[in-house]
This record gives structure tokens, sequence and C-alpha cells, in this order.
């Protein structure tokens, strides 16, 4: 991932001040209902007093709660704290910010209802309510408020962590919400709270007090529903929107995509899974345009965590085996099958031979013509890299030899091994990218492998590879030659395995 810019201090004010400025609103909706109420019930004379216990609770006691619960995340913004340390009070935000109001609309709202026993002056204009109708009012609103700050911060909670994942590229990982939940909560609200509160009511009153009673639970009613509907499905269908913008982007083949995990649900886990998803993907694209498809899936693992986020393995100059085969007589048998037969001879051939090599940690680097380049011990360590080589070329040569492919073709093999000092690494440019071997020891491989047609043999291996080498193969002189592109005569073997020559 390429380096994420840091927040700027006005960044970071910003995001904080959202948050207390989203507590704060709590006061807002309770003035509004506040002022609705006097005005349905001509009660003008409580106002002032609802306004002023309301701002006292829900600004200074709210804020200071505010404050307390957003101060974990605050340390970290400001670099005092890890990630790790804050995952649990970031995942709790909603439900603890909800609590809190939930804990001060309870007392604030039984003062209210219940203030003509606390200022008798009162109790004459404004009598007590009947019992149930009181508790049921402190309970629906309550459970409206605790409801209404719950989305309002899962809300804020989305935008928070979309900030924490472009600056700092970490998402949520713990999950204690449930979706279901969340939609069972906002139902009772929307719905089953307001019809309880007109229920009450006719339980409670009637004539004109009956009248004046349901309107005002309407009135806000209609005010808490209007809210909390818009406030319940953006925060539902943020992360939501997220995810499927996040499929569309990968389905356009964008793997560099990442969905940032904006809630503490169900959903927030299948984005996880989906980022983890798109990494897999991103990871098996990297090595297939680096090394093709031919690698085994252990040795894709090793690459992956050797590219890390670069997408090129790092240059090196390593001791490591070179491996060359080629079909011996492939220009002929290409002339004399048709094109579709040739094609399912060469795969069927390839996929024989792919077999030994992936299974003694070769990597495939190129084809060359009907040829492939192997390596052992680079890119992917191999300390016994010679004795490798030389036993899966000698089962490629057991495998092939005596079978027929595609259209009943023989496709003899040819293979030249050779030991050094060879560099390794990454080369291209912008999306064309492949892995490359450089070196004398590449170069005498591919020599050698020509040079089995001159000495009638199968298998050619360097000096330097039998050195190497136990004693679990026998290996044949062949003489000291001339090997094209070297001032120096090389020695060379043919090579077998032990048991197989005893056997013979």
């Amino acid at each position: 991932m390429s380096a994420l810019p840091p927040p700027t201090p006005s960044e970071i004010a910003g995001i904080r001040r959202r948050y207390f400025f989203m507590m704060s609103s709590v006061f807002l909706i309770d003035a509004a209902m506040t002022v609705l109420y006097c005005v349905v019930a001509d009660a003008w004379r409580v106002m002032p007093r609802n306004l002023i216990s309301g701002a006292l609770v829900l600004l200074v006691v709210n804020l200071l709660l505010a404050r307390t619960v957003f101060a974990p995340v605050d340390r970290f913004l400001h670099g005092q704290n890890s990630f790790d340390d804050i995952q649990r009070p970031l995942t709790q935000l909603p439900i603890i910010s909800a609590r809190n109001i939930g804990l001060l609309m309870l007392p604030l709202w039984a003062f209210r209802i219940y203030a003509p026993w606390f200022l008798p002056a009162e109790s004459d204009a404004f009598p007590w309510p009947p019992l149930a109708d009181g508790i049921a009012t402190i309970i629906i609103v309550t459970l409206f408020f605790f409801t209404y700050t719950y989305f309002l911060a899962s809300d804020y909670l989305a935008k928070l962590c979309v900030f924490l994942f472009r600056h700092f590229g970490r998402n949520l990982e713990l999950y204690y919400g449930r979706y279901a939940s969340k939609l069972g909560v906002a139902l009772l609200v929307i719905a089953v709270a307001p019809l309880a509160a007109i229920l009450i009511d006719i339980h409670s009153y009637d004539g004109d007090k009956l009248r004046t009673e349901v309107m005002v639970d309407v009135v806000d009613s209609l005010l808490a529903m209007a809210v909390a509907i818009f406030f319940v499905i953006r925060s539902l269908l943020r992360p939501v929107n997220l995810l499927t913008g996040g499929m569309a982007k990968v389905a356009d083949g964008d793997l560099t995509m990442r969905v940032p995990v904006t809630s503490n649900d169900e959903i927030g886990a299948l984005t996880s899974a989906f980022n983890r998803m798109v990494e897999g993907l991103r990871d098996r694209e990297r090595i297939r345009e680096t090394f093709g498809k031919y690698v085994s899936e252990s040795v894709a693992t090793a690459l992956i965590q050797q590219t890390g986020d670069s997408n090129r393995i790092q240059a090196e100059a390593r001791d490591a085996t070179v491996l060359f085969t080629d079909i011996d007589g492939f220009t002929g048998i290409a002339e004399r099958l048709p094109a579709d037969t040739l094609v399912a001879a060469v795969n069927e051939y390839l996929e024989l031979i792919l077999e030994p090599i992936q299974r003694n940690g070769g990597v495939v680097n190129n084809f060359i013509g009907d040829g492939l380049l192997v390596s052992f011990n680079l890119p992917l360590a191999n300390e016994d890299h010679a004795n490798a080589a030389v036993a899966a070329a000698v089962e490629i040569d057991r495998l092939v030899t005596g079978r027929t492919f595609a259209g009943g073709v023989a496709l003899g093999t040819r293979i030249g091994i050779n030991t050094g000092l060879v560099i390794g690494g990454t080369v291209g440019a912008g999306d064309r990218l492949s892995y490359t071997l450089l070196g004398d020891p590449v170069n005498t491989a591919a020599r050698l492998q020509e040079l089995n047609k001159t000495h009638g043999t199968r298998i050619l291996v360097s000096d330097a590879t039998r050195q190497r080498c136990g004693e679990r193969f026998i290996f044949n002189s062949i003489g000291t030659v001339t090997v094209r592109g070297r001032a120096e005569p090389a020695v060379i073997y043919s090579c077998g395995e032990r048991a197989a020559v005893v056997a013979a």
C-alpha cells in the first residue's frame, strides 16, 4: 500500500468536533419536542423550566460524558494510543453514547413530568398525570432518544472509520453489533412506541384532555419518526453502499480496492471478509503476472511474502541451480501435426513435467519456445538445490521416456543443469513485470541443454552441480567441452538415479 497522508491538525479537530456536535444535537431535538408540546398543550409556563433543565443535562453533563467516551480515540489521533488500544471503545462508541443519553433522559423527563411534586406552585396549573401515562412517557421518550443516539452515533462511526482508514489504513476487527437487533429496535421505536403512547392516552384520559394528549403524542411522534427514519436508514445503508461500490470496482478489475469497515455488525464482518478476498485475488494476480500460472500454492505463498506491497521481488545474487528443458525435434513435430493437436500435446507434456518441478521446489521463470527455464533456491530458498534440480530432471526423463501424447506423438526432453551465482529480480515497467534470472550459470545451463544433441544424451550436468550432489545419483563424465559463450572449457556429465542404474 502506498504511503497514507497523515491527518492535519485541522482534520483531527474537525472529526472530533463532529462527534460533540452530534451529541449536542440531542438537545436540539429535545428542545424542538418541548416547544411543540408547549404549542399544542398551551403550556408556555413550563417551557423555560424544561429548556433550562434540558440545557443543563443535555449540553453540560452530556458533553462532559461525551468527552470521556471520545478520549481513547482522541489519544490515538494524537499518537498517544495504538489502534489496538482503541478497537473496543471504537466499536462500542454507538452503544456507549446511546447508553449515556438514555441514563440522562430518565431523570430529566421524570423531573419534567413530576415537577409539580418539586414545585408546588405549578401543581394547580399542571396536575400530575396518571401513573401509567407518566411512566410510559418517560420510557418511550428515553427509548426514542436512545435509538436516535445509537443510529446517529453509528452514522458518525462510519465517517470516523473512513477517516481512520484513509489516514491510518486500519479497519475495525471487532464486531459486537447485530444487524437484526438494530432493525428490531428501529421498528420498535418507529412503529410500536407511538402507537403504545396513544393507547395509554386513551386508557388514561377522556374528553378534551384526551384530545390534547393524543395531539401532543401525534405531533411529537411525527417529529421523532422523521428524525429516526432518516438516521436509521442512513446508518444501515451507508456500509452496504460502500461494500456494493467496492464490489463494482473489483468486478471492473480494480484489485487495489479496499473498503473501509464502517459498522460493528455482520455487515462489518462481511466487508472485512471482502477485503481479505480481494487481497487474495490481488496476491494471485501479482504472482500470475510475474511467474505465470505455473507455481504451486506453497511457492506462491512464499513469493507473496517476499514481494510485500511493492509487487516486486527484491533483486539478489544467490548460489542457485538453473534447469533448462527443451523438446527434442520439436520443429519437425510442429510441421507434421495439426495446430490443435500440437497445442494439446504440448499442454499435456507441460502438465506432466511441471509436477516433479514443483514438488522439488523449482520455480518456472519463463517459457522459451517449447522449453522451460526453472530455478532452484532463487527466489524460493532451497539449500539442497542441486540435488533438487537433478531429481526433477531424472523424474522428468523417466516420465516422458516411452510415453506418447495427444496425436500419438512422443515428446522426448533434453535438459541442461548448472549451478553458480545467479542474479534474480523483477524487471519491467508499469504493469508489465517479469521475474528474470541473470548470470553466466543461466547461459551455461542453456548451452548444456543444446549439447545433448551433440552427445546423444538427455540430461547434461555441469561439474559445479555434480560437486553439490550427494550419492543418490550416478554421473558419467562426457569430458571437457567448449561451451558457446564461455572462454574456458567445461567438464560436463550425464546422470541418472543410482537405484535406476543398478536395476538396469
